[in-house]
């Protein structure tokens, strides 16, 4: 069909920080280009519209999604691969259902696209397929789900797609104003091509759109104003509260609290689902879910959308939680040397971690410069645990860290320990300098935890020294004062 062509303001692109972010994922393929408006699925979840997916690789790099083969529906990506283009770096993105993907709401009739380029390349054409009327929106994206046909076409001339050398990046040099069929109402998935001219790809973007009648929805406007993005498990008596705010002021008529009554209502979808549900059931200028292809706002398993009436004057949500205390909670290291032997710098700490419950224990040394030494981390249960733990480091006073996560994140609990770290060829001490320097007499031996060596004290009539420092008069001080040998003798 014919088309009509109108100029492109700036369609936006993605923000530095998303730039900088696929840098990681660079490997994966050149730079290229994305449907910008409406957004594409993995521009969508680029600029943090999706709630309810892992959009994976693809929200750092929506510029290299779909590119593959030209021709379609003759040739192109594979049936149930069409929104990755194949490549399974996207591969997040084939994953279909109707509640997972965000949607753009749109209007019958006219509808214009826009497309942004990171290396717009010459192009022959873009199509524009959508899917049929009985498509199951739960089923993957397949051939059989679109009309046979593209509902639009917009020929080029083997040129870059704006006024700029091939290569260069922007926004493309003008829309593509479209017709969508009379027929279409819901959710919708449309599937976008742009044929590069002088390569043998092309690319192939999902976008998923909501279309309605056009002008205003039915029935009172609703205002987006939160969130509830469940991301912990709750247990039975634990409370989350979906906390309402009127001109930055907490409004508790507008609040609503859901009490955990079973396990399996504790998992983060299944809460989230029922105080979405009684939210909707208790409220009446507040309301939580996803719209459906009819405009309602109904509960979904998984993230939920809040929304208020403008004149209720709410203008945010924040989820609170209070969580049954559990009892008698405990973590302790035990069975732990006063001292462990080095040898070439290296040692190995063995000991036992007494604990009340389930945890993931992270054991860490730190030397007396709070450096970190030496880490492990190991799952515990309830009872006592063999852990090792190697390290690296010099001679000296070191500190033992435990830190112990229940599974659901509840419970933290923490323990320390002193740990002397000494020179295997040391020959033993009896102190560590300066510990005890009142009962320094001739003969006693210190390690020095500054450098790792033993130090005798001298005999009469020089044992005296030994006991003289301060840290403002260190002379005497082994193996660091500038008299240290008229007191001591290395060893």
């Amino acid at each position: 069909m014919e088309t009509k062509k109108v100029g492109l303001s700036v369609l936006g692109g993605l923000s530095c920080a998303v730039f900088m972010l696929s840098s990681v994922y660079s490997s994966v393929a050149a730079a290229h280009g994305y449907m910008a408006n409406p957004p594409s699925r993995a521009y969508a979840c680029a600029k943090g519209l999706n709630l309810s997916a892992d959009c994976g690789a693809a929200q750092y790099e929506p510029q290299s999604v779909g590119e593959t083969v030209k021709g379609f529906p003759a040739a192109g990506p594979a049936d149930g691969k069409l929104a990755s283009g194949g490549n399974n770096a996207f591969a997040q993105l084939d994953v279909q259902a109707a509640n997972r993907w965000y949607k753009t709401k749109v209007a019958s009739g006219a509808i214009d696209f826009g497309w942004h380029y990171a290396a717009g390349h010459n192009t022959t054409r873009w199509e524009y397929f959508i899917t049929r009327s009985d498509w199951n929106p739960n089923l993957p994206l397949t051939r059989a789900a679109f009309d046979p046909g593209p509902f639009c076409t917009v020929q080029w001339n083997a040129t870059p797609p704006f006024d700029k050398p091939e290569g260069s990046s922007g926004p493309g040099k003008e829309l593509h104003h479209c017709q969508l069929p009379a027929d279409r109402r819901g959710d919708h998935v449309i599937y976008a091509i742009w044929t590069v001219d002088n390569t043998a790809n092309a690319f192939y973007n999902v976008v998923d759109v909501t279309i309605g009648d056009g002008g205003e929805e039915p029935g009172p406007q609703w205002d987006e104003v939160g969130r509830v993005q469940p991301q912990r498990e709750l247990s039975i008596g634990d409370q989350v509260t979906a906390r309402a705010f009127v001109a930055g002021v907490e409004n508790p008529g507008f609040s609503t609290t859901l009490k955990i009554a079973s396990a399996e209502q504790g998992q983060p979808a299944n809460w989230s689902y029922a105080l979405a549900k009684q939210i909707n059931l208790t409220q009446t200028q507040v309301k939580a879910g996803l719209r459906d292809s009819q405009g309602e706002i109904m509960p979904n398993l998984g993230s939920n959308t809040l929304f208020a009436k403008p004149a209720s004057g709410i203008s945010s949500f924040e989820l609170a939680y209070d969580l049954k205390p559990i009892d008698e909670a405990y973590l302790q290291i035990q069975g732990l040397k006063p001292d462990y032997p080095l040898s070439e710098g290296k040692a190995t700490l063995d000991f036992q971690v007494l604990a009340s419950q389930q945890l993931d224990v992270r054991a860490s040394l730190y030397d007396s410069e709070h450096k970190q030494v030496g880490t492990t981390g190991q799952a515990v249960d309830a009872g006592t645990t063999s852990l090792q733990l190697n390290v690296q480091g010099t001679a000296g006073k070191h500190l033992l860290k435990l830190i112990g996560t229940s599974k659901q994140g509840r419970t933290v609990l923490q323990d320390e320990r002193e740990v002397q770290l000494s020179a295997a060829d040391s020959g033993g001490y009896d102190f560590s300098f300066p510990e005890e320097i009142g009962q320094y007499r001739a003969g006693t031996r210190v390690l020095q935890v500054k450098n790792g060596k033993v130090y005798e004290c001298q005999p009469f009539p020089y044992e005296g020294f030994c006991r003289q420092y301060s840290p403002t008069a260190n002379g005497f001080e082994p193996g660091v004062g500038s008299d240290w040998r008229t007191a001591w003798i290395e060893r």
